[in-house]
């Protein structure tokens, strides 16, 4: 009797490939879908159901399973893309689909090539550099629905990508399990025993390391392109409940341009720090997407733009550098919106010594509730990893403010128009850079060293069967 498992010499039939794309699919929905904090292991089922769907009899049918799991995890996740570009979001699924695809060609490939037992050693290098690439580094890179993203208690010791190798490395072994000697199952079991407590025990809070800590009362107010003169009334209501702020924040965009008068007014009047999204124009129609930081003499003391604009939407010029805001409570860094989805930017600040984010975002409420629920993933993960807390004000929702151990300790609703979200953050002495970074970018170029290496010789392999078959006409 058949079972699921494909044996070394046999290759997937149709059925059981449909059998395991639905658990993949099942799986990743699962993982993305169910809001209990422990659902994030249903991703190990979309990982083992996408490795094995890579056994199959050619590469195009691997490209094409590995395309289709994807497309059916991404699309009904990120179906929120038609609402903002219709049709063309069609397009823009089947773009972040690719690069499954590509990695099941890859495998596949390498199968061939080199056995598939030894292949699944390379699985977790592979998939890793593909992520990382496709996330951080190509110009519609693309965070969202990392596997890392729900492993936050594995992000918040190895990092994002780090939790990505880890879980494709555990899924690997257990594919490979029964062609194992005794000794190295022995081994390795051992080493999954300890990776599933490293995924299932929660993070100790380190209270005591921050109850000296300095801290910082912060008021955000969520304001969706407000008149500008309504801007200093809901101030006033936000200072009159929480006089002893510190800083108030206001979200992207809530300006279309400057800091106006009135709010620096504010400002000078109430002794109160500001931090407000704004144009800071260089011609009339060219822009930065620009963070201000108002401070009590009615001054703008410091300002940061968007490093990464979204792609397809007029969102300004990229920032031409990157600094952290000396304040009067520490090193305080801010990051526009979309920003804190990339570690390539977010890691830059926790570099020049970052102890708090400030983030103004715009989540436009018509974009929907799965939009706003997608990208509230990205702080507490991000907090964790680097240990500083984050507060991140969007104009609609989901605002939260997150402390250093990447817990969730105040959040304002979606949709929640001129709601208030108030929080004290204590910060630490600095962050720190997870230990992934170095290993996410060796696999992104391991990953291009393999698929070189893979064309070369493919090409060699190919010129030799024609010069073969040239020397030996029939």
């Amino acid at each position: 009797m058949k079972t699921l498992w494909a044996t070394r010499n046999e290759t997937l039939s149709w059925k059981r490939s449909f059998v395991w794309l639905v658990m993949a699919v099942a799986g990743f929905q699962l993982a993305y879908s169910l809001k209990h904090p422990a659902a994030g292991v249903c991703i190990f089922g979309y990982v083992c159901g996408l490795i094995q769907l890579t056994d199959q009899p050619t590469i195009r049918r691997a490209f094409y399973f590995g395309l289709a799991t994807a497309f059916l995890g991404y699309a009904p996740q990120l179906f929120f893309f038609y609402h903002i570009f219709s049709f063309a979001a069609i397009v823009l699924w089947i773009v972040l689909a690719f690069w499954v695809g590509l990695f099941s060609a890859i495998v596949w490939a390498g199968s061939r090539r080199w056995g598939r037992a030894k292949t699944f050693w390379l699985i977790p290098i592979l998939w890793t550099g593909i992520e990382f690439f496709r996330s951080e580094l190509y110009f519609l890179k693309f965070s969202w629905l990392n596997v890392g993203y729900v492993l936050s208690s594995v992000s918040a010791r190895l990092g994002m990508y780090g939790a990505v190798f880890l879980i494709f490395a555990l899924a690997a072994i257990l594919l490979n399990w029964r062609n194992l000697t005794k000794r190295s199952q022995a081994v390795l079991g051992l080493a999954i025993l300890l990776a599933a407590a490293l995924i299932l025990i929660p993070k100790e809070k380190p209270e005591n390391a921050l109850k000296n800590a300095p801290a910082i009362s912060l008021v955000g107010v969520q304001l969706e392109f407000p008149p500008e003169s309504l801007i200093p009334r809901v101030l006033d209501q936000a200072y009159a409940k929480h006089p002893d702020a510190n800083i108030f924040v206001l979200s992207e965009y809530t300006l279309n341009g400057g800091i106006p008068d009135a709010l620096k007014n504010w400002c000078r009047k109430h002794q109160r720090y500001l931090v407000v999204g704004g144009k800071d124009f260089i011609t009339n129609d060219i822009y930065y997407n620009t963070a201000f930081v108002v401070g009590t003499n009615g001054g703008i003391v410091f300002q940061q733009a968007k490093c990464v604009p979204i792609q397809f939407f007029n969102d300004g010029r990229p920032a031409r550098e990157q600094n952290v805001w000396h304040s009067p409570w520490g090193k305080i860094g801010l990051c526009v919106c979309y920003d804190l989805s990339y570690t390539r930017v977010t890691d830059k600040l926790i570099r020049q010594g970052a102890q708090l984010l400030i983030v103004p975002t715009m989540d436009v409420e018509y974009w929907g509730r799965r939009q706003h629920e997608l990208h509230a993933l990205v702080a507490p993960v991000r907090a964790a990893e680097y240990g500083v807390p984050i507060f991140r004000l969007c104009s609609s929702g989901i605002s939260q403010a997150v402390d250093a151990t990447g817990n969730v300790i105040a959040s304002a609703p979606m949709p929640g128009n001129a709601a208030v979200m108030a929080a004290r953050l204590r910060l630490p002495a600095r962050g720190h850079l997870p230990v992934d970074r170095w290993l996410a970018r060796g696999c992104a170029f391991a990953t291009l060293m393999l698929l070189a290496g893979h064309l070369f010789l493919t090409g060699k392999d190919r010129s030799n069967r024609l010069r073969t078959k040239s020397s030996n006409p029939e």
